[in-house]
C-alpha cells in the first residue's frame, strides 16, 4: 500500500530529509550544500510512505519559468514498487488544484530517469547539462 502526504509536521520534513540525504547525498554523491536549499520553506514537499513506512519524497514550487516539480527520490528498496510514480500523479493533481490558469510544469530529469517522466507527458526541452555533478534535462509537460 503506497501512501501520499502533503508534508505538514516536523516529523514529515525529517523523514523527507532523511530520504533525500540516503538517496542523493549517500548514494549519489552529491554536496549536502546543493542538496539542501533556501526553497526548503517555499516548496510543497511530499512524502510516500510504504506500508506506513517513508519511503519515498519530491516537491514542488513557483519559479520565473512556472512550477518546478523536483528532488524526487525513492529509498533503494523501495524501487520497482510504483512509489516514484504515485509521487509524480500527486505532484500533478496538487498543481492542478492550486494552479488552475494551468501554468508551465517542468522539472530536470536525471537522464536515466527520462523516459519515466515521459510516461506522464513531459518531453525534452534543450540539452543535456550538468546540476550537481548529475548529468540532467530539461523537461515540460505538454
Amino acid at each position: 500500500m503506497i501512501e501520499i502526504i502533503q508534508a505538514r509536521t516536523a516529523q514529515q520534513m525529517t523523514d523527507i530529509f532523511e530520504i533525500r540525504r540516503k538517496v542523493f547525498v549517500i548514494e549519489q554523491s552529491v554536496d549536502p550544500k546543493e542538496e539542501y536549499d533556501q526553497f526548503e520553506e517555499s516548496s510543497q514537499h511530499f512524502l510516500a510512505k510504504h506500508q506506513g513506512i517513508p519511503a519515498g519524497t519530491c516537491r514542488f514550487r513557483e519559479t520565473e519559468n512556472g512550477i518546478k516539480l523536483e528532488r524526487f527520490a525513492v529509498l533503494k528498496e523501495y524501487r520497482g514498487k510504483g512509489i516514484g510514480a504515485e509521487l509524480v500523479k500527486s505532484c500533478l493533481e496538487k498543481t492542478a488544484e492550486i494552479y488552475p490558469n494551468k501554468p508551465t510544469l517542468y522539472l530536470h530529469a536525471q537522464t536515466h530517469a527520462e523516459s519515466f517522466y515521459a510516461q506522464f507527458g513531459f518531453v525534452r526541452t534543450g540539452d543535456l547539462f550538468v546540476e550537481a555533478e548529475i548529468e540532467h534535462y530539461k523537461m515540460v509537460l505538454v
